[in-house]
């Protein structure tokens, strides 16, 4: 069935990513097929991801995750949106971590640059800087460690829990994108 809306949450592939700060988008995309009560999860290969199907207020939504790794996320969400017609400014909402925002907040945006985040400059390469983003804070990485270490580092146990509150914001930040 034709997907009215799409929630792409970012992340690597793979056992030894996910518990990550840089999967916060994929724990996004599985809370939210959780609490959609989504269908299982299957292997969508022709479009790289993997996708569980639900339905929110009439709407029609795919919840993915990318299958590529973190850096060439924009080529499945192309995909999709190319291959559903899809309109990025109104029908999808990419979800992600962010280190420029304090631990345990997050930001909605519509519209705007993809900053240091590699998966985001997939995406904007992709399909352009016009469409909503949901940003997972999780504040900068010690100073004595470099970015990429970090954010592919196994998350604290009180991070953990400062994200899992911010889970509570993804589907009014859902409804917010879909009024619009």
């Amino acid at each position: 069935m034709r997907p009215d809306f799409l929630f792409i949450g970012l992340g690597n592939p793979g056992k030894q990513y996910e518990a990550t700060r840089h999967n916060a988008g994929f724990l996004a995309a599985e809370h939210l097929a959780k609490e959609l009560k989504a269908g299982e999860w299957r292997n969508a290969q022709k479009f790289l991801c993997s996708i569980a199907e639900a339905d929110l207020d009439g709407t029609h939504l795919f919840i993915v995750k990318p299958a590529t790794f973190m850096n060439r996320s924009g080529e499945a969400i192309r995909k999709l949106v190319d291959f559903y017609k899809l309109n990025p400014k109104t029908q999808l909402l990419v979800c992600c971590d962010d280190v420029d925002i304090p631990l345990g907040t997050h930001r909605l945006r519509k519209t705007g640059g993809p900053g240091t985040h590699n998966g985001l400059k997939s995406v904007v390469e992709c399909i352009g800087e016009s469409f909503p983003r949901l940003r997972i804070g999780f504040g900068p990485q010690p100073k004595e460690m470099d970015l990429t270490a970090w954010v592919l580092s196994v998350m604290t146990e009180t991070e953990t829990k400062a994200i899992e509150t911010v889970f509570g914001e993804i589907l009014p930040s859902v409804r917010e994108v879909l009024k619009k």
